[in-house]
């Protein structure tokens, strides 16, 4: 009981430590609206027909207008539309490579600090070995190899992405495994898997999610440059990279085609940042 009222109070000293971040809570509701208009797209995109492969010469190139809240592009689709389903494809790429790099970094790092010797050479040399090679390079490399698409660029970044979690997972274990209630179990002759999944992990999860809050961003400007680069999603997708990449042949005149996939860009990276901050003081006042 007076550990259920500890933990309750700091959940509410860490979350009054949130609210008063300014910019946390800023990055937040911008993240809580893109999230909600990729959601809700095919009910609050004003065009949804132009998502993907309608055509419309006659309204090409249209400025932002009123009918056209963010103009039109080379098609005469309206960006505003794209953008939103862009937002649905970029989140989803944010998702799925942070649940595949988890799944294999978080265990491979515990099992390294835990077992320690040649289970820790093995393991952390290959991730060295990982971490010397460009994360952009080494992840087109890999989405060219197995055919452009958004599928397999999801893939391409999750087999790299991996390494950072395997590293902090690593460096968190070696810490907490030498705690006396690690000690203690291991005196009580608690099996391995217990200390593992009852004892190390729910006090290194803190770290984990704040690093998730942000790589989130760093993943969508990863996979929003791979589809620039055209080893992406294909067009007529409406991923923000392939809509900066075919706009940027019209600029400076068309300026509306490539300013506003990219402001999404920087507004949904800025807001995950900006969370991580916000919950990176949140966990640590509940661990005071």
């Amino acid at each position: 009981m007076k550990e259920k009222i500890t933990r309750k109070k700091g959940f509410k000293r860490g979350f009054l430590r949130f609210s008063q971040n300014k910019l946390s809570v800023i990055g937040s509701s911008i993240l809580l609206l893109i999230t909600l208009l990729a959601i809700l797209a095919p009910w609050v995109a004003p065009y949804p027909e132009d998502a993907f492969f309608n055509v419309n010469f006659k309204q090409r190139f249209q400025p932002p207008s009123l009918k056209h809240f963010m103009g039109t592009d080379e098609a005469g689709r309206d960006v505003f539309t794209r953008c939103i389903y862009g937002a649905r494809i970029s989140l989803m790429l944010a998702v799925v490579v942070l649940i595949i790099s988890v799944s294999i970094g978080v265990p491979l790092g515990i099992c390294a600090a835990y077992f320690g010797g040649t289970t820790e050479q093995i393991i952390m040399r290959i991730t060295d070995i990982f971490l010397s090679i460009p994360v952009l390079v080494l992840a087109m490399a890999i989405s060219v190899a197995l055919k452009p698409s958004l599928q397999n660029m999801m893939l391409a970044i999750s087999f790299v992405w991996w390494r950072g979690f395997c590293r902090i997972a690593y460096g968190q274990t070696l810490s907490v495994k030498q705690e006396i209630y690690i000690l203690a179990s291991k005196t009580l002759g608690c099996n391995n898997s217990h200390i593992v999944l009852h004892e190390i992990l729910p006090n290194i999860t803190s770290s984990i999610i704040v690093k998730m809050s942000l790589d989130a961003g760093y993943a969508i400007l990863m996979g929003t440059s791979i589809s620039f680069l055209g080893a992406g999603a294909n067009p007529p997708t409406p991923e923000w990279g392939i809509m900066i990449a075919s706009s940027r042949h019209y600029l400076p005149d068309i300026w509306w085609n490539s300013f506003f996939p990219g402001l999404f860009i920087f507004l949904t990276v800025l807001s995950f940042n900006l969370l991580g901050d916000g919950l990176r003081d949140f966990f640590s006042v509940e661990s005071e």
